[in-house]
């Protein structure tokens, strides 16, 4: 991917070694937005589609640490580049451990932190778990779901629309955004989203080969004039 093209994303509590970052990405023409603790990047990566995370260890709220363990069992894949002081293997094991997809070592060339934020943006991470919601479980790794163990057939439409219900629970997902999940910046017909949620309610919620019960409980929900969202209660 090209550098200009890139979203970063710098979790860093030292203000002047934030400044002195983004700057030097800004010099490059490289997106980078910031955050000054972890329980602030964790929420603006929950809710965007960053490329790479810049992530230092030592921080208030919430660590790195656990910013990564945390985004990995809720299977959030995004490349996670680690800052750190700490140069032992068993710090770096540790890490590795948690999710961490590279280590950087404080201090550094501002050169090498681009060369390996240009090799992370390169692949999603593999250290991604499975995720459970309203008795769905995601395989991110096998990319399949299943309800109280049985497998879900799904197009891969309906299964994107799922993964992205799934990874947002409990929380609702606008309509807009769940366009821009699935479909990126090429909007889909006016219908098609519509089609799609039927589809997909006849297979999480429905009766199909008798798989599931007729009172089988719906999970699949609209929320009129905002979007969707994935629960156990009507």
């Amino acid at each position: 991917m090209d550098l200009d093209k890139l979203q970063l994303l710098l979790v860093e509590d030292d203000i002047d070694l934030a400044t002195a970052v983004i700057d030097y990405f800004e010099l490059e023409k490289i997106k980078c937005d910031h955050a000054a603790n972890g329980l602030s990047g964790f929420n603006l990566i929950k809710s965007n589609n960053y490329d790479v995370v810049i992530l230092d260890l030592n921080m208030p709220k919430m660590n790195g640490l656990e910013v990564c363990e945390t985004l990995r069992s809720q299977g959030i894949d995004v490349p996670i580049l680690m800052l750190t002081a700490k140069d032992t293997l068993d710090d770096k094991l540790q890490g590795f451990s948690k999710g961490v997809d590279d280590y950087l070592v404080k201090p550094f060339a501002m050169e090498e932190l681009i060369a390996r934020v240009q090799v992370l943006s390169r692949r999603r991470s593999g250290e991604t778990k499975k995720v459970n919601a309203c008795g769905l479980e995601l395989d991110c790794k096998q990319q399949m779901i299943t309800r109280d163990s049985v497998p879900l057939k799904l197009s891969p439409t309906s299964f994107k629309i799922l993964e992205t219900l799934i990874l947002a629970s409990p929380n609702p997902v606008s309509r807009d955004k769940l366009i821009q999940s699935v479909w990126g910046d090429q909007q889909p017909d006016s219908n098609s989203l519509k089609v799609h949620m039927f589809n997909l309610r006849k297979v999480v919620d429905g009766n199909l080969d008798n798989t599931y019960k007729p009172s089988h409980q719906k999970l699949v929900h609209t929320l009129v004039g905002h979007g969707f969202v994935l629960k156990t209660s009507s």
